[in-house]
């Protein structure tokens, strides 16, 4: 009985312990590419990830670049009716219906790195490849101040990663300014790329984007043969680790830098298994993509090193474990073979759940160690957004430190104005005081500019706007700028040009600003009774500006530095800021021109610029008035204005009456000195912004005058909401600020402001600005009466103001027969209050509400006069007048003849 008992045993243990875990992940993966390292490490820590599943039974074939076996492997996969299929497809086209098939089929389909032309797949795993072709045009324009060329190295296939990265790459190139050409090489061999960089010139080239680290080697090899390899920026893509990979070249300046794109192999088991526990999973898995360059290559080395021993841990511990388990099988052979044994099976099996419990142990260390790894990239992350919100911080207050000195300037440079008016009415001459703050303001409002201009500069926020201009013409006003400072210095100063009609295209402003530096330095260290040339010269291609001066000159040692920024000759005494010269450089770069210095009895800066338009862009390309008086003004206005004084009348004909302007200003100087002057035509009302909303809706101004930077809510808020708003989006809102920049003068627009005026800002130019607003708003008010009570009206202005006429036409036409119909009817029917509807019906139209109506009524009463058979009492009632008499004398007040006289004209014509 015992022998049948342990014979039965024994069977139970053979067969229990030699049966098939049916509860197996049968994963499959297709791997498209086998002599890569980059699908190597894939595909190793695929493997990796798979032993750390005992579950997990996981396949992989490799196709070698034959889309025909990669297909016959697919289907294999579907015959053996695997759990799930990994794919990472070699092409995008041929190989589809296979994978279709699989999908139909019921099996996931995870596809990796590579996507196809089909959604028929459970889920995609991979980097953004756009992503990476775009950070790389961002890095490489980032690295350069003026246009390049950039060679674009990629494989000779169709596979997506391919697509997308050129496709991002040259999305970015295009909007780029730095990047001037994109040259795409396509060879997929060592030899072919080596004969095809041999015969690019690399004029104007120093940068290459190769689609790999392989590729970035073979760039590199030709390059260092051809003796540029010093001259030549080189991005690579992968970012492995080891020798002659990514990171090493990086760290031997190989490189300039490569993107780390993770092979995604351990996080494809992860995604398997999730799918297979029946979770959701999304569509698109995106892997993250890092930007390696000298600044991280050696943190990034370390790191991944650490990674690398980490996993070889694993992989130890995995064969440990494999060992374990052979180990522990060739026990339960024993205890099969003789139940003899049963005590050295018993031992085995003790020994067997003491390494379940050190297998348990070594998982759960793992599971610590890659905790730390994960609080360690937190750590780095946090490290850097701290870095890059400091920066920010202390750029945003050097800029707005910077804007805020304009308000005060502001402020002195329109007070001089009036002070230079009263002058000017006494006869007087202006005092010597009076000049000297006015040059010393304008040259305040300079050093502000060059500033906000290097800031500019270091974000590469410029946008040139070149015009056909005059050189001579330009460079003379300029002089003329110049001139007095001459005369009382006693210094030659000279333009010299052989011809006068010289013309070239660049942007007046910048090359002002050019202009102003260079002079500005010469009358600086040049002494009294010195020389001082500006002189003209047109070559075959190009013409020079030389600037020559008799001064101190600069060390020849120091040549090389006096266009960095914050330079200062070792000869220099006087202060200066080191940033004019800088400023110089950048701007006449950004013509593709070039400016040079020699230095031998004083200086000489020479600029050279190119003839014609073709250097620049369509875009950077405008047209402008002739220069023939032109002269840099101190405010900047980003609309046209009437050049004539405009007389306005107001609607009420009365001297009680005038327009009214809020003017809303945090400044309190400023706000007093607005409200001063504009006192003397028109009645103000004022605001610090706390209230500026409820202010422009309470007194319903004609005008308002709105500072950008308030304490509650900015100008560009208030604007929107006063213009959103029914009772006051019919008030043009003129902006004031600091910011002279694109994306403030955007902000504007979109809030829909009238008119952008920057600081500092010439009064004059101000009055002109209301006086033209207000001229148009006469000229609207104008046509809106004499079109509103057409039968069929001819407004086709798409405005608020319409859609505010139309909806109370469409309101008194449907309750005008009423004759108990009242203001008060109508401003209920609307949704506002009775004052803010009158205000705004008398701003649009120049007359009430009270009048609207009953000229509505008359209008409708003249039509019934001509067209009807009924009596004039009829008529009367018809039209909502309470009484014929009344309607008797409002018809002839308005037409100056009775109803009957009128209708008796009409049907005698």
């Amino acid at each position: 009985m015992f022998l049948r008992f342990s014979f039965l045993v024994v069977l139970c243990l053979f067969f229990s312990c030699n049966s098939e875990d049916t509860d197996k992940i049968n994963i499959g993966f297709s791997q498209c590419i086998s002599d890569d390292i980059w699908r190597e490490e894939m595909n190793h820590s695929m493997q990796v990830e798979a032993d750390l599943h005992p579950e997990v039974d996981l396949e992989i074939v490799i196709s070698n670049r034959n889309v025909k076996k990669q297909i016959a492997q697919i289907n294999k996969f579907v015959y053996d009716k695997v759990d799930i299929i990994i794919i990472s497809p070699l092409e995008s086209i041929e190989i589809v219906p296979a994978i279709e098939n699989a999908y139909d089929s019921g099996i996931p389909v995870i596809l990796i790195d590579r996507k196809i032309n089909s959604d028929k797949y459970t889920a995609f795993l991979g980097a953004d490849n756009l992503s990476i072709g775009r950070l790389t045009a961002n890095y490489i324009a980032s690295k350069t101040v003026k246009p390049i060329r950039v060679i674009e190295l990629m494989p000779d296939d169709f596979s997506s990663p391919t697509l997308d990265r050129s496709l991002g790459f040259n999305q970015v190139a295009e909007r780029s300014k730095n990047i001037k050409e994109v040259i795409t090489l396509k060879p997929y061999t060592d030899g072919a790329y080596a004969q095809l960089l041999d015969s690019v010139s690399f004029e104007e080239v120093n940068s290459v984007f190769a689609f790999n680290d392989l590729i970035a080697k073979w760039a590199w090899s030709v390059a260092d043969r051809k003796g540029i390899a010093n001259n030549l920026k080189i991005v690579g893509v992968d970012g492995l680790l080891g020798p002659d990979q990514g990171i090493e070249m990086v760290l031997e300046n190989k490189l300039k830098a490569t993107i780390l794109y993770p092979t995604g192999g351990a996080e494809a088991i992860k995604l398997a298994l999730r799918i297979a526990n029946g979770e959701q999973v999304p569509k698109n898995n995106e892997l993250d993509i890092v930007l390696i360059d000298q600044l991280n290559a050696d943190i990034m080395k370390h790191q991944l090193l650490k990674i690398k021993n980490q996993q070889a841990d694993i992989e130890n511990q995995i064969d440990a474990i494999e060992e374990q388990e052979r180990l522990y099988s060739n026990q339960n052979n024993l205890l099969k073979i003789t139940f003899c044994f049963l005590l050295l099976i018993l031992g085995l099996a003790v020994y067997s759940i003491r390494s379940i419990f050190i297998i348990r142990k070594k998982n759960r260390q793992l599971l610590i160690n890659n905790d730390k790894i994960t609080i360690q990239r937190n750590q780095i992350e946090k490290i850097a957004k701290e870095v890059k919100e400091s920066n920010d911080a202390k750029v945003n207050f050097f800029t707005g430190l910077s804007h805020e000195f304009k308000t005060p300037i502001t402020l002195i440079t329109t007070s001089l104005e009036s002070l230079r008016e009263m002058f000017g009415t006494k006869n007087s001459p202006i005092p010597f005081e009076i000049s000297l703050i006015e040059n010393n303001s304008r040259r305040l409002l300079r050093l502000v500019n060059n500033l906000l201009d290097f800031r500019k500069v270091e974000d590469q926020k410029f946008n040139l706007r070149v015009s056909k201009t005059n050189i001579y013409t330009f460079s003379n006003n300029i002089f003329k700028e110049f001139e007095r400072e001459a005369i009382r210095r006693n210094i030659e100063f000279k333009l010299i040009a052989i011809a006068t009609d010289l013309e070239i295209y660049f942007d007046r402003s910048l090359m002002d600003k050019v202009y102003f530096n260079l002079l500005s330095n010469a009358f600086k260290f040049t002494p009294d009774n010195g020389k001082i040339t500006i002189e003209l010269k047109e070559l075959q291609n190009s013409i020079q500006i030389k600037f020559s001066d008799s001064g101190i000159g600069i060390p020849d040692k120091e040549l090389d530095s006096v266009f960095k920024p914050f330079f200062k000759g070792s000869n220099n005494r006087k202060n200066s800021s080191g940033i004019g010269l800088f400023l110089s450089k950048q701007f006449v770069d950004l013509h593709l021109g070039e400016i040079e210095v020699q230095s031998v009895h004083g200086s000489t800066f020479i600029i050279t610029l190119f003839k014609g338009n073709k250097h620049f862009n369509e875009d950077q390309i405008t047209v402008e008035q002739d220069i023939s008086d032109f002269t840099e003004t101190t405010s900047s206005l980003s609309f046209d204005l009437f050049e004539q004084d405009l007389e306005l009348t107001n609607s009420a004909n009365s001297d009680k009456e005038r327009y009214q302007i809020l003017v809303i200003e945090d400044n309190k100087d400023l706000l007093q000195f607005l409200a001063k002057k504009l006192a003397q035509q028109f009645e103000i009302y004022t605001s610090d912004g706390t209230n500026a909303i409820e202010k422009a809706t309470e007194e319903i101004p004609d005008i308002i005058i709105c500072d950008i930077n308030l304490p509650d809510k900015n100008g560009f808020e208030i604007c929107a909401t006063l213009k959103d708003n029914l009772t006051t989006s019919h008030i043009p809102i003129i902006l004031l600020t600091a910011n002279s920049d694109k994306e403030s003068y955007l902000k504007g627009l979109d809030a829909k402001a009238d008119l952008y005026i920057t600081k500092p800002f010439s009064y004059d130019v101000l009055m002109q600005s209301i006086k033209s607003m207000l001229y148009n708003r006469e000229k609207l008010r104008y046509y809106f009466t004499n079109n509103l009570f057409r039968e069929n009206p001819t407004l086709q202005i798409k405005s608020p103001e319409q859609k505010f006429l139309i909806d109370i036409n469409d309101i008194v036409k449907n309750s005008f027969e009423n004759a108990d119909f009242s203001v008060e009817n109508l401003a209920e029917s609307m949704g506002i209050s009775r004052v803010q509807l009158y205000r705004k019906t008398k701003a649009i139209l120049g007359y009430g509400v009270n009048d609207f109506i009953n000229n509505f009524r008359l209008a409708k009463a003249q039509e019934l006069l001509e067209k009807s058979n009924n009596n004039i009492s009829e008529i009367a009632y018809q039209s909502g007048f309470s009484t014929p008499s009344y309607f008797s004398t409002a018809f002839k007040a308005k037409y100056g003849e009775s109803p009957a006289a009128y209708r008796k004209n009409f049907k005698n014509q």
